[in-house]
């Protein structure tokens, strides 16, 4: 299984994340296509710098005649919702090392609130009518949609009061749009995340001065461990912080996996003696001993070795009958459980004692999640007992291959064992999106894809599969 793995030590931001996918493989043209996409007048720009030592890859935006740095709404971000559009700001420093206190940087006699944010509606326009593949516009659309979600709560307004005026200027949104194209490059089955630093010290917003992580970003990284260690900086920006949130990783440490390839994608502050960089791996997951295979002596042998990774392993099953948890809440904890790495979640209707209909909560989780998935049982529904058990399971090999339809790109999940392919399904989170997009019956975007698939392995094999 193709797999991904974040090290976020010194946090994450945007352009750290466009760094890292471009430092481990993602061709640049891959992002920059995605950027001319948008029509809003903006390229990319990439160069190779060192951080305490390291060399990574650091990302701005072109806009116009002016280099946007993405760093800027890690400083002072709740004022910058006032001042970020329609300026061209930059700063390099960061809050200790401000040359002037940061009311005087940024403090007009009289405050004002931009009129040209953007909204979400403005910005889900902008986005869907890009010819960008529907996954990189559904995916994108996620992150802006997570975003407003926090602003909505921290503001307590409507999401649809909300305008961007932070991350809706130009380089935001192509942080964003260029992520999300890069994430469907890749076809990562799994995504797995270290606990996150988020710095420490104060930030001054435009309520006053508040602790790291700002306000958005914290509502941003609820569920998520965190931490605070080494610099007294803010460390996570909302985009980053967004950005997780619309992976969902498994948080941990590093699964045993082979490491094909690793990016380093670099922030703005160059501090000493601590890399401001996130480090991506992407390689296969292995369940091999922690030893060296023998070398192959043919290539059958080979490819013996490899078809068994990931057909077999251990999970973990928590289960409790709920009969007086409200459906509302029921159907919270199952999405829930789901962001927080389950591998599945399933509500089963059952009969309890006193003849009461009930609802039997199963989670399937990786054995190293048992206990962060069992508090959270514990917390959020009414239970007083959990039942846990250990079973195998037997899977097939996962990946991804993308078909053109009529409706655009839409990728096809393979189930293959061996070499073999055994299913094949085109992805509904991306049918739903494109049948959105072209006010079309989901239906008939699934049977496109599926026959697109059976032409391509047709013209591939000579024969058709089925899936």
């Amino acid at each position: 299984m193709h797999i991904a793995y974040l090290d976020c030590f010194a946090g994450i931001a945007g352009d750290m994340f466009l760094g890292a996918l471009i430092d481990a493989g993602v061709p640049l043209h891959v992002l920059q296509e995605a950027t001319t996409a948008l029509n809003i007048g903006a390229s990319l720009t990439i160069e190779k710098v060192d951080r305490s030592g390291i060399s990574s890859i650091k990302v701005d935006v072109l806009e116009g005649d002016h280099l946007l740095d993405k760093q800027t709404y890690t400083w002072q971000p709740e004022q910058q919702h006032q001042h970020k559009i329609g300026h061209a700001h930059t700063h390099d420093h960061d809050h200790a090392e401000a040359t002037q206190p940061a009311q005087e940087a940024h403090t007009h006699d009289q405050p004002h609130t931009h009129s040209h944010g953007r909204s979400l509606t403005v910005i889900r326009s902008l986005i869907q009518a890009a010819p960008l593949a529907a996954p990189v516009k559904q995916t994108a659309i996620r992150i802006f949609e997570l975003l407003g979600a926090s602003e909505a709560k921290i503001h307590n307004v409507s999401i649809d009061d909300i305008h961007f005026h932070e991350v809706g200027a130009v380089d935001a949104i192509v942080d964003i749009v260029a992520a999300s194209a890069g994430i469907h490059h890749l076809g990562i089955d799994a995504w797995y995340c270290s606990a996150i630093n988020v710095g420490g010290g104060t930030v001054v917003c435009a309520h006053g001065t508040f602790p790291v992580p700002a306000p958005a970003t914290a509502d941003l990284l609820r569920g998520m461990p965190t931490y605070s260690a080494h610099v007294q900086k803010e460390l996570v920006t909302p985009t980053g912080a967004a950005i997780l949130r619309a992976l969902a990783p498994v948080f941990g440490s590093q699964p045993a996996m082979r490491v094909d390839r690793i990016g380093y994608g670099a922030g703005t502050r160059n501090s000493k003696d601590f890399p401001n960089v996130v480090r991506l791996s992407i390689g296969e997951t292995s369940d091999a001993p922690e030893t060296l295979p023998p070398i192959a002596s043919s290539d059958a042998t080979a490819h013996a070795v490899h078809s068994h990774s990931k057909s077999s392993d251990t999970v973990t099953v928590l289960e409790a009958a709920l009969d007086d948890l409200s459906p509302q809440v029921l159907a919270y904890v199952a999405e829930t459980a789901l962001a927080k790495g389950a591998l599945d979640v399933m509500l089963t209707p059952v009969i309890m004692k006193k003849g009461r209909p009930g609802t039997l909560l199963t989670i399937l989780c990786n054995p190293a999640d048992s206990t962060a998935m069992e508090t959270f049982i514990l917390s959020e529904t009414s239970t007083l007992g959990i039942r846990i058990r250990q079973d195998r399971r037997s899977c097939l090999d996962r990946s991804h291959i993308t078909v053109a339809t009529p409706y655009g790109d839409i990728r096809m999940k393979i189930g293959s064992r061996s070499g073999k392919t055994l299913n094949a399904a085109p992805e509904f989170e991306d049918c739903r999106a494109a049948a959105t997009l072209h006010h079309a019956a989901v239906k008939q975007v699934q049977q496109a894809a599926i026959a697109a698939y059976l032409q391509q392995a047709s013209s591939q094999e000579g024969q058709p599969q089925k899936p």
